[in-house]
């Protein structure tokens, strides 16, 4: 059980976050731009502060942008079709 719980169970909410991502994304939901940012800031924490992880760390920093970025493209979009 030790194993399940070593960081905090911050790592499980972080995958449950970037599941649910998926999901919303694959059905057309911006919402899940939300979702995957949320889970990519506390995939940040883990890989700097709890897992010293550099690839995790930077990995989610470029995933975070990217996330961003196609939520200000998905609401651009959005707006310019009425």
């Amino acid at each position: 059980m030790e194993l399940f719980l070593k960081y905090y169970t911050l790592d499980w909410l972080a995958m449950a976050l970037s599941l649910l991502a998926v999901y919303l994304l694959g059905n057309k939901n911006k919402y899940g731009f939300i979702s995957f940012s949320i889970a990519n800031v506390l995939w940040i924490f883990l890989g700097f502060f709890l897992m010293n992880s550099l690839g995790i760390g930077i990995g989610n920093i470029v995933f975070l942008i990217m996330n961003v970025r196609g939520f200000i493209s998905w609401n651009k979009k959005n707006n310019t079709n009425g």
